[in-house]
């Protein structure tokens, strides 16, 4: 594996640094958001679930929009440029928020950016590599990306601990989001694929093959009960971990993520990538009950959450790898549009049941809700998209 991943192409290696240099700078200041929202902001977890599934919402359509043009002008980079230029400065803006809608504000912007260059860099990732190797290189994706995500949360970790008001520490996300855009300018497009006349796009999913409308189809089920990674600091919080501490406990996540990124993915090239979406998704089930019932402060609260660094080691990289496999060449930034359309559009209703849920009825109801979504996930995933259709 170790010949293989050193092997990959110098593109695959760059658009895994972007998205490294990336996620230090949002994951340093994604754990802290709710805190701010509770402490500074006075708001709770209804109102987090508005604006995280707002910001979402408002992005979705744009992700679909952003794969469309990819396919139409063959051409990946400039809204690859442009999505992390915008993101890299609509974050160190929130240290100026004064008042929730600004925050909402600039959370849209922030998801966007994202919005903007989701589908195009996966359609470039896609692009650049053979179908034999797309779960390595996904899953390489995946670990740099994580990566970034534990360096971030020990930043603020570092900031807090020294002092550094937790508004300030929101301005630190500028350097690397400076330094992100300049290492863009190095990608290059990949070779178009072979003159085809376009499809004619519709806002349905009628031109697209049946396996890859039945796998969306699973995945929205799964993101109904996937919602905001927030609520699981707001839940950490109401469990007894500390303010310094919660960057600590995400960084922890990041770190089993990354370190189980590459090898979970390259293994789907091999057993199929039905079976490690069905492991991973069942380990998010049983993470989610355990936050439900199990979770107390300490050792053990840190070892949950390891077990949901390894749900987003053995499904972030693989669930990319598997729509490449189902898409055609010439629909796969479509395709990789809907994909994300699929999960940020359904992230505002998850969140906003979520936050009903929890502040209504229960935390631990909420938490057992996203959990029964995710076995429903698995058995229909295992039922409807066969292995046999999975791979080419």
């Amino acid at each position: 594996m170790w010949k293989a991943l050193i092997a990959l192409p110098r593109g695959v290696w760059l658009i895994g640094l972007i998205s490294l240099v990336n996620d230090s700078a949002s994951e340093m200041m994604y754990p802290l958001i709710p805190l701010y929202l509770s402490s500074v902001l006075m708001a709770g977890p209804r109102l987090l679930g508005l604006i995280e599934g707002v910001a979402e919402a408002v992005a979705s359509l744009l992700k679909l929009w952003a794969g469309v043009m990819v396919d139409r002008s063959g051409r990946s980079k400039p809204w690859i440029v442009g999505g992390y230029g915008i993101a890299g400065l609509a974050r160190p803006a929130i240290a100026f928020v004064g008042s929730w809608p600004m925050l909402l504000l600039l959370r849209v912007a922030d998801r966007i950016g994202k919005a903007v260059r989701a589908a195009p860099r996966d359609a470039l990732l896609a692009a650049s590599i053979a179908p034999g190797e797309r779960g390595l290189a996904f899953g390489l994706h995946r670990a740099m990306d994580n990566s970034g995500a534990v360096i971030g949360p020990l930043l603020a970790w570092a900031l807090l601990s020294a002092g550094v008001p937790l508004q300030q520490v929101f301005l630190w996300a500028l350097v690397p989001g400076v330094a992100c855009l300049l290492l863009t300018s190095a990608l290059r497009d990949a070779p178009p694929p072979p003159e085809h006349p376009p499809a004619p796009f519709e806002w349905t999913l009628v031109g697209l093959p049946v396996p890859l409308r039945r796998y969306l189809a699973v995945v929205a089920l799964f993101t109904l009960g996937n919602s905001s990674n927030m609520f699981l600091f707001l839940r950490a919080k109401e469990l007894g971990v500390t303010e310094a501490q919660i960057p600590l406990l995400w960084a922890a996540v990041s770190a089993v993520a990354a370190l189980f990124s590459v090898p979970l993915a390259a293994l789907s090239d091999r057993v199929g990538r039905v079976r490690l979406l069905v492991a991973g998704y069942l380990a998010y089930a049983v993470f989610y009950l355990g936050m439900a019932y199990f979770a107390a402060p300490g050792w053990k609260l840190y070892l949950l959450f390891g077990l949901y660094g390894v749900f987003m080691a053995a499904t972030e990289g693989v669930e990319r790898a598997l729509l490449a496999d189902l898409a055609p060449p010439t629909q796969r930034g479509t395709a990789f549009g809907w994909l994300n359309l699929t999960m940020g559009a359904l992230l505002l209703p998850a969140s906003l049941l979520f936050g009903w849920l929890w502040e209504s009825v229960s935390a631990r109801l909420a938490f057992g809700f996203s959990a029964g979504c995710a076995v429903a996930a698995a058995v229909l995933l295992t039922a409807w998209v066969r292995p046999a259709t999975t791979m080419r």
